[in-house]
């Protein structure tokens, strides 16, 4: 009888799409390296040798939350020691002109009214009309239609008029109600998410997704994740990018250990055989450390994200990374993997190749 490897590359000859079962065997077999090849030759088809970063600034404005989830070190509640809230003038502070993309996301706060967050964005874009903004989960957009009153084609549109150029991947979480009951219930599930990432494709806004990983959900549930990201992407096309996080565990305890490296790896590589209408797959360095988000461009990665500048949510959750990164650091991480580095932009368009020492435009 043929292995699972076997099986999936003849599928992979013949531009079958791989299905639920096939996703399953890949996490249950034993052969990490023949997976990562198979995941590679699919990536290196899409393309080729070449890598993906960004120079990047993540800014998270506050971390007071109205919201209590169990998987969660970073949301706190105002007037906690830990709180903080930061000025318009504190969010352009974090902006310079070196920087390509800005990514903002935070805690649901309380109080901040809806002109806070139009003229964060359009102050952004008058001061640096040369970043991208990619701001605000779908959590994030949901709780924004609620205090507001506004329907959620509403937000995204007056979002997008203020400068808003994309949605990050985040609050996806794991689409399973016994995991969203058990760690954010009062938290949108997949439907609602789902629906907030069709209406941004309507508008004609990009988006990103993720899986958080590593806590208490199944392999099942994993693959039903992305299974429900490839028919939103069938659908809708808006799709840029699929970027597995692993769980930080933090002072929460969900479980003992953070996901292993094998974990990781099969988490990208499966990823990217399953995904195939999704066209980047990222290693976040952030939550795998460097050594396995460069390891992982020859399992199927492409992208690695970016400098960060300052990442304060799985930090929070004691993730042992540095807090930021250089662009020379990046480059190098990319060319461990042997893999030439592509400097790009939010949007994937790219800005400058580097190939045998030298930028080519």
């Amino acid at each position: 009888m043929a292995s699972i490897l076997d099986r999936v590359a003849d599928k992979l000859q013949r531009k079958e799409r791989l299905g639920r079962e096939d996703a399953l065997e890949l996490f249950a077999s034993s052969d990490l390296l023949g997976l990562g090849r198979l995941a590679n030759q699919v990536r290196q088809e899409r393309w080729g040798n070449r890598a993906h970063f960004v120079i990047n600034r993540q800014i998270n404005p506050t971390n007071v939350c109205v919201l209590s989830c169990k998987f969660c070190d970073f949301a706190t509640k105002r007037g906690r020691p830990n709180a903080y809230e930061m000025s318009l003038e504190e969010v352009l502070a974090r902006c310079d002109s070196g920087i390509r993309e800005v990514h903002i996301v935070g805690g649901l706060h309380p109080d901040w009214p809806w002109s806070y967050y139009v003229e964060m964005l359009r102050a952004i874009k008058a001061r640096h009309p040369q970043v991208q903004i990619k701001a605000f989960t779908a959590v994030e957009i949901e709780f924004f239609s609620k205090k507001f009153r506004l329907p959620i084609e509403e937000v995204l549109r007056q979002l997008k008029a203020a400068g808003l150029d994309a949605l990050p991947g985040g609050g996806a979480e794991v689409f399973s109600e016994r995991v969203r009951k058990a760690l954010f219930p009062f938290k949108i599930g997949a439907p609602r998410w789902l629906e907030i990432h069709k209406a941004a494709h309507r508008l004609g806004i990009p988006t990103n997704s993720t899986l958080l990983y590593g806590h208490i959900e199944t392999h099942e549930e994993r693959v039903d994740h992305m299974l429900k990201l490839r028919e939103l992407q069938d659908e809708t096309g808006g799709l840029m990018s699929f970027i597995p996080l692993a769980y930080p565990v933090g002072g929460t305890h969900l479980d003992e250990r953070q996901a292993s490296a094998i974990e990781d790896l099969k988490s990208i590589a499966i990823g990217r055989l399953l995904l195939d209408n999704v066209p980047h797959i990222k290693a976040y360095w952030v939550t795998m450390g460097e050594e396995i988000a460069s390891i992982a461009l020859t399992f199927g990665a492409d992208d690695l994200d970016g400098t960060i500048g300052e990442e304060r949510i799985m930090h929070a959750a004691d993730a042992a990374t540095p807090i930021s990164q250089t662009r020379e650091r990046l480059i190098q991480l990319i060319r461990d993997a042997r893999c030439v580095p592509v400097e790009r932009d939010a949007l994937y368009n790219v800005i400058e190749v580097y190939e045998n020492g030298h930028r080519l435009s």
